[in-house]
């Protein structure tokens, strides 16, 4: 390369990097004005829990029909729900708080597939996100409890930040369900036999941080049980 051709790949580099270091900065801003909208229209909803599940499952699935049912029973008990926004399981469980009466609320983020607002979500309470930090903030944050159905990565990914935050003492405890024992069973081996008894990666009481149940009836239970016992508010 020549001595010209060097000053001017340099250069390039150079103002590559400019950018990038400026446009960081203005990110700051967009971050930061997600999480003022966040909490001022989240602070508002009231007692919610949160459904999380695929945004791939149908409507003819068993677990469809479950979260469905799950989230009318939550509405039933004076909880709202809260989702992802969008279809599949959070669509059922929209659909069961709004079938219920209850505040129905969407947190949506735009993806290059799967992802579309759903029509159960109440018109005051769907919010937009970017950047899916914030929208995990809003959903730790503004929920009494997380009900985690079966679904792929983006859910596992919300189910182990919450465990992550209760079990270094970032965040109050609160009830996390996990519905549908052959779904969950294997991870849930593989946790206690892998990273509690071979690799001594996670302690005992860690195990305890979640139930496992099979129907609507029992994740709504735990839920309640949860409150009853620690008479908590966590979040509000």
């Amino acid at each position: 390369m020549s001595e010209k051709d060097s000053r001017v790949t340099e250069k390039f580099k150079q103002r590559n990097w400019n950018e990038t270091r400026s446009n960081d900065s203005w990110s700051i801003f967009r971050i930061m004005g997600e999480f003022v909208e966040g909490y001022e229209r989240m602070a508002r909803i009231g007692p919610c829990v949160s459904i999380f599940g695929s945004a791939r499952t149908k409507p003819d699935n068993p677990y469809y029909i479950t979260a469905r049912d799950i989230a009318f029973h939550l509405t039933q008990k004076g909880y709202g729900v809260i989702t992802g926004g969008g279809p599949g399981i959070m669509e059922a469980a929209n659909k069961g708080a709004h079938e219920g009466g209850g505040t129905s609320v969407g947190l949506n983020i735009v993806l290059p597939f799967e992802q579309h607002g759903n029509q159960y979500v109440d018109n005051d309470k769907s919010i937009n996100f970017d950047y899916f930090f914030v929208r995990k903030v809003m959903f730790v944050k503004y929920s009494q409890g997380f009900i985690v159905m079966p679904g792929g990565f983006g859910t596992l990914d919300e189910l182990f930040e919450a465990l992550t935050l209760i079990q270094t003492d970032k965040i109050g405890k609160f009830p996390i369900i996990l519905v549908g024992k052959s779904f969950w069973t294997g991870l849930i081996e593989w946790i206690k036999t892998t990273l509690l008894e071979r690799e001594k990666n996670i302690s005992s009481p860690d195990i305890f941080l979640f139930a496992l149940v099979d129907t609507a009836q029992e994740a709504v239970e735990e839920i309640d049980k949860f409150y009853s016992q620690y008479l908590l508010r966590p979040n509000f």
